[in-house]
């Protein structure tokens, strides 16, 4: 039976997609349209966006890892997932009804980076799972289940745009989040199943809270961790640079930026769902290696082909190799602490940081030596290097 197949009838793993496709639209109805409402709508300027923007970033890694851990430490997966659910329901509740600067800074800041807890204990779900399932398709599960989160991308983000040519505010993305929250909870309630009551075996890990952090800082789990957050600096580069260099420097327009960036998302999808087929038999790091190399391809030419016809031509790259760097880490982070679900999911969040961080330092010398070229370079550069240094630690 194919992964799709099996998430599709597969209870557990049913549960997980819904919860993941949920996950998926709330944070892209308001992650695009972060900068604005801190800016303009709420007025907290740049300085103030950016300071939101490094505590969410550091609420969402603190929480993950502390709810992953918490977790397993309990087994009490469900009320962990409760907690985080909850707190997305508090943050668009506020937002919903009592809206204002300090509620939105709280609902930016804590609220949603605490509800991202969700999104590595449902992949830590899927996992266990999956176990049941034949090895050859476990990898493919994970594909399914992180293409589902991708799917709202491609037909929320159209629809937000129509309704915002329409004059609506664009605050209306809140009480939208508060249903799909509100939706989110009816599923974990019905479909999770229940602590102490699943078809597996999930026994509380009798690791204290700074055991199970020595478990993650381990070199051998460290240093990979960091290697993967490496490798996803090409994709933050990408995101960072496209409008610089489509707009403000070549002068196309912000809907070459939308229709560029939708078409990539949405080729992504079908190839996530098609990785099951083409990673059966293929080593992890050498599917990386090759999927940094063919979006460095990308990467390395928008810049070079942005004010030609042809720059469309590096949409297909740049699908097939986001789809790869995209999944394929999920399932190795979560090998590396095994015996941990939970904690093994939270390692997603902490790869994610630490490819953010690698990618701002790219853009702050990028920009000060040259241009955007030279941070397309020095990011693909990295994200390389990255893939290849956990393709040889492996092969030893």
């Amino acid at each position: 039976m194919s992964a799709t197949r099996l998430c599709l009838t597969d209870p557990s793993l049913r549960a997980a997609g819904l919860i993941m496709v949920l996950q998926g639209a709330i944070v892209c109805s308001f992650g695009p349209y972060f900068s604005t409402l801190a800016v303009h709508s709420y007025g907290f300027g740049n300085r103030g966006f950016a300071v939101l923007l490094a505590l969410s970033s550091v609420v969402a890694v603190v929480s993950s890892v502390i709810g992953g851990i918490r977790a397993d430490q309990t087994a009490n997966r469900r009320q962990v997932t409760l907690a985080a659910v909850l707190a997305l329901l508090a943050g668009t509740g506020l937002m919903t009804v009592v809206p204002g600067p300090w509620v939105f800074a709280v609902t930016a800041a804590v609220l949603l980076p605490v509800g991202a807890v969700t999104f590595g204990q449902v992949f830590a779900l899927a996992r266990m799972a999956a176990a049941r399932h034949p090895v050859q398709e476990r990898d493919g599960i994970m594909a399914v289940i992180r293409a589902l989160f991708a799917l709202p991308f491609v037909v929320v983000l159209p629809v937000w745009a129509v309704v915002f040519r329409q004059g609506v505010e664009v605050t209306a993305i809140f009480p939208v989040s508060l249903i799909l929250s509100a939706v989110m909870l009816g599923v974990l309630l019905r479909l999770w199943p229940r602590d102490g009551a699943t078809e597996w075996q999930d026994r509380p890990s009798g690791l204290s809270f700074r055991a199970a952090l020595a478990e993650m800082g381990h070199p051998r789990v460290a240093l990979r961790v960091l290697a993967l957050g490496a490798v996803n600096v090409s994709a933050t580069v990408y995101v960072a640079t496209l409008s610089l260099v489509m707009v403000a420097e070549i002068g196309r327009g912000a809907a070459d930026v939308a229709l560029y960036f939708g078409l990539v998302a949405g080729l992504e999808v079908p190839f996530m769902l098609l990785l099951p087929r083409l990673m059966r038999g293929v080593d992890r790091t050498a599917l990386i290696l090759g999927g940094s190399a063919l979006y460095g391809v990308h990467v390395l030419l928008l810049p070079v082909l942005a004010g030609s016809g042809t720059v469309w031509l590096l949409i297909l790259p740049a699908a097939v190799g986001g789809a790869v760097i995209l999944t394929v880490p999920i399932a190795y982070l979560q090998d590396l602490l095994a015996e941990r679900p939970g904690t093994g999911a939270s390692l997603m969040a902490v790869q994610r940081l630490a490819g953010e961080v690698i990618a701002a330092a790219c853009f702050a010398v990028g920009t000060a030596v040259a241009g955007y070229g030279t941070v397309a370079v020095l990011g693909v550069g990295i994200a390389l290097l990255g893939a290849g240094a956990l393709w040889w630690a492996d092969r030893r």
